[in-house]
């Protein structure tokens, strides 16, 4: 138990503490930038390396678009629960974002499969060359996008 008469823990000790501002809300569109860019980055970087010019085209198409999806969907599920339910401000961090992460990635696996589906069905005798990496990008985008989401929107949540 901290005892507020020490001058340790005195305002005295700490004069910038009342001062601080509190922390800012939570806006939905300024954390879908680095649900975006971080993923679409990575994979960039990897392209470069590689000289992949697919990769990179993939980077800023299905991997970071994929990511925005995902983290759009994650940030307004949670944005919409903060009222109804109080889980998941009451679990432990490590949890919720575990646990929208493997959502993120079933809900990419699911996408993915749904949509080299029906484009199959539309026009079996087209080849879609970027069908191939769906099955990947997806899952993996949705995971670091809900990921990212989760973790930042917790951020502002348990202060």
């Amino acid at each position: 138990m901290v005892n507020l008469n020490d001058p340790i823990h005195s305002e005295e000790a700490y004069p910038n503490r009342a001062a601080n501002p509190p922390p800012k809300p939570f806006v939905l569109w300024r954390e879908l930038i680095p649900a975006y860019l971080s993923p679409a980055i990575m994979a960039s970087i990897g392209g470069i390396v590689t000289a992949d010019k697919v990769l990179q085209l993939r980077a800023l198409t299905t991997i970071g678009g994929a990511s925005l999806l995902m983290a759009l969907w994650a940030g307004l599920w949670l944005r919409n629960r903060e009222n109804r339910t109080r889980w998941v401000a009451k679990a432990p961090r490590i949890i919720v974002v575990g646990c929208l992460a493997l959502a993120g990635a079933w809900f990419g696996l699911v996408a993915a499969w749904g949509i080299s589906n029906v484009l199959q069905i539309v026009n079996p005798s087209s080849s879609w060359a970027w069908l191939d990496h769906i099955g990947f990008d997806f899952p993996l985008s949705g995971a670091i996008a809900c990921t990212i989401m989760t973790w930042r929107w917790r951020a502002y949540i348990i202060k």
